[in-house]
């Protein structure tokens, strides 16, 4: 058990040892006693420290949170309370100070109150807010703190070990979220009217005469008996449009403070793009590219396919993969290490990163305590993506890799769009999220873009923004430099856009504004609890 002098106690022992020195070169005994209690007193205070921590653990020094779940699912932007406690079953009482959450760094987290006392066998009552500013499965690991002795001029840090999980989904989660319940009331009401034409369909439109040309199968014989002339049946159909959303995920897009970078913003708008379709009864398609193809989900309707496009917009978008993370097989086993020793003390305390297949099986066994089901990440090997798959499992923060993948995005972005053309059902509107192009750079893309049928389909490209997630604090020279990069970039898109236009291509600025909500209260008695380490 660690233990962490506070600032005065340093400040006393610096003082008693500089007061022992002047009175052994004077030669003064009074000094010398006085100085030799003092630091014989912050020895005292030290090991009582020690032991009333050690027994406030051994008694039980526990944290819960409040309630059934141990996940919660929230639009980004959107802020959520939890209910946690802090339980001490000793007969004496705990002052802490410095509480603190251990969490992803893609969560704001502030925590209420930060310090004070938790009396003798009693609890006391935390309040954790949560704000989300990215998409994805992240992780509240537990909550740390420092535990002061009874003199307080010394602490001990522990921590609990109580993961609870974060889903945030794009900002148009919020519309499903207020959507009624139950029944009829779960089917959105299609906006607009569909174009009626004449052709195969199940409602009959009207019978005619006999025109050359037309097929057998389509004549009405029991009427054309009756009638003495041959008559065909002409049924009508409802057309609506078939529309896919392609969106640029390359890992260079999420450089930037969580919230702001382009691939934040992004999200949001190809979240309301399929809301908006959906609404009217279109069919709608998602593709997710990067340097290689991430999610393809053919056209459908619906709520349930609404929500496993925004899951995937929130999941299949991040890095825990081997090609778009930093972190090599030998990083990941590290940081599942690092994540089980207070979850698992005796079993992971021998684990190393060089032994990747024990670290796994235990890896394994932990795992049931996710909170999240956990993704199956792409990687070189079946153990590499088992392991990567607990981080996923956890919501644990899986740094981008720094290379950019523009290059191998633009072949993908090529072949993506000569695949559309002969997708079934055909697309009638094609959304492209990505940066604007450099022809010059990709001629491939060029030719792509001129084989498109662009009198019978709608290619509407959305421009990305990337000056905006540029820093621009931190030193003096940072915002004349992010205003130089802003205008190269700005540059660079405006051209882009200008070579888009030629080639009859749509230019759409799209901006989303989703409304807020507050979070509902969560109910329930059962509590999950974690012993202090």
């Amino acid at each position: 058990m660690q233990i962490h002098p506070t600032r005065a106690s340093v400040d006393l022992a610096l003082t008693g040892i500089g007061a022992l020195a002047v009175g052994l070169i004077a030669q003064e005994p009074a000094m010398v006693a006085w100085t030799g209690a003092l630091l014989v007193g912050l020895a005292l205070a030290r090991a009582v420290t020690m032991v009333s921590v050690a027994r406030v653990r051994a008694a039980g020094f526990e944290m819960l949170w409040r309630g059934e779940e141990r996940m919660r699912r929230v639009g980004r932007g959107d802020t959520i309370e939890l209910s946690a406690e802090i339980r001490n079953r000793d007969s004496l009482a705990a002052r802490y100070v410095h509480l603190r959450a251990v969490n992803s760094p893609d969560l704001d987290v502030e925590l209420e109150p930060t310090s004070g006392e938790v009396p003798a066998a009693g609890r006391l009552a935390i309040q954790v807010r949560v704000r989300a500013p990215r998409v994805g499965q992240h992780g509240i690991h537990g909550l740390s703190l420092e535990v002061q002795g009874s003199p307080g001029l010394f602490e001990v840090p522990l921590t609990f070990a109580n993961p609870y999980g974060v889903e945030v989904l794009p900002q148009t989660y919020g519309v499903l979220l207020k959507s009624a319940r139950g029944g009829r009331s779960r089917m959105n009401a299609e906006d607009g009217r569909a174009g009626v034409f004449a052709g195969d369909g199940s409602e009959l439109r009207e019978l005619r005469d006999h025109q050359p040309g037309d097929p057998w199968r389509r004549i009405a014989w029991r009427a054309s008996a009756r009638r003495g002339k041959l008559l065909v049946r002409e049924h009508e159909r409802e057309e609506r449009d078939v529309v896919w959303v392609l969106l640029d995920a390359s890992v260079e897009l999420w450089s930037g403070k969580p919230g702001v970078a382009p691939l934040d913003h992004a999200i949001d708008e190809v979240g309301a793009v399929l809301g908006r379709h959906l609404a009217r009864g279109d069919q709608v398609g998602l593709g997710i590219l990067a340097s290689r193809c991430l999610t393809w989900l053919p056209p459908s309707r619906g709520a349930a396919h609404q929500m496993r496009a925004l899951f995937a917009l929130a999941t299949d978008t991040g890095c825990w993969d081997s090609d778009r993370s930093d972190l090599d097989e030998a990083d990941v086993a590290a940081r599942v290490i690092e994540h089980m020793r207070p979850l698992d003390p005796g079993g992971s305390l021998r684990l190393r990163p060089s032994e990747p297949d024990k670290v796994l099986r235990r890896a394994e066994r932990v795992r049931v305590r996710a909170p999240f089901p956990g993704v199956l990440p792409s990687a070189g090997s079946s153990r590499e993506r088992r392991l990567r798959r607990y981080l996923s499992a956890f919501g644990m923060h899986a740094p981008p890799r720094m290379e950019p993948e523009r290059t191998k995005t633009d072949l993908t972005l090529t072949h993506t769009l000569r695949r559309l053309l002969y997708e079934r059902p055909r697309p009638s509107i094609v959304y492209l999220w990505s940066p604007a192009p450099s022809f010059e750079r990709m001629p491939q893309l060029e030719k792509a873009l001129a084989e498109l049928p662009l009198r019978r389909l709608d290619v509407r490209w959305v421009c990305m923004r990337t000056e905006q997630s540029i820093p621009r604090d931190g030193s003096n020279l940072a915002e004349p430099v992010a205003d130089a990069l802003g205008i190269r970039m700005r540059i660079a898109r405006e051209r882009g856009e200008q070579a888009l236009r030629r080639w009859g291509l749509r230019i759409e600025p799209l901006h989303t504004h989703a409304q807020k909500r507050k979070a509902p209260a969560s109910e329930g008695a059962r509590e999950q609890e974690a012993p202090a380490t």
